[in-house]
């Protein structure tokens, strides 16, 4: 691809599994001078602090699937599509950069999105609902000082807990994440 002279005889599409890249490769297309087709309607956030770089959220497989969305509009453009909705593209002329990335660093920031999310959901729950009480615990903090955080648990069960016996429950040992460090 050579400038961007007949590059209306094609659909430019970015695409590959989510969390892969395609942001990155969008970001860089249009910082490179390369036309672009994106909207406003999925602003940046703590995953992706740039921009998603994208059309309608995202969510142009279902127009996709059943016809409506208008490649021809966005023809000599780049448009992120991921990878699923490649199977939904009606036969034409395409030029795709696809994004691969690591499958475990994938599935790790999925994960971490897909909890995050379901966290947030839950807590969110608890604050609206006036006939819930909680306390969030931490479980890094009861690894580190495991007294103190039960200590606060009692607090919150108003001193019915038997603090010492609850701390030995606690063995920083069967800590996975930093056990090969003990």
């Amino acid at each position: 691809m050579n400038g961007i002279d007949g590059m209306e005889n094609y659909n430019y599409i970015v695409s590959g599994l989510e969390r892969s890249g395609t942001s990155m490769m969008m970001q860089i297309l249009h910082k490179g001078g390369m036309p672009v087709a994106f909207d406003s309607s999925r602003p940046p956030n703590e995953y992706n602090p740039k921009g998603y770089y994208e059309l309608e959220k995202g969510k142009i497989i279902n127009k996709l699937m059943d016809g409506t969305f208008p490649m021809k509009k966005y023809r000599g453009r780049f448009t992120k599509i991921t990878a699923y909705g490649l199977k939904f593209l009606h036969y034409g002329r395409y030029k795709i950069v696809y994004m691969v990335r690591n499958l475990d660093e994938i599935m790790n920031s999925m994960e971490k999105i897909l909890f995050d999310k379901l966290n947030r959901f839950a807590i969110g729950l608890m604050e609206e609902r006036k006939d819930m009480g909680y306390i969030i615990i931490n479980y890094n903090d009861v690894i580190k000082n495991p007294e103190g955080e039960i200590k606060k648990l009692n607090e919150f069960l108003d001193g019915r807990l038997d603090v010492d016996s609850a701390v030995k429950a606690v063995d920083p040992k069967l800590y996975r994440n930093v056990r090969e460090k003990l």
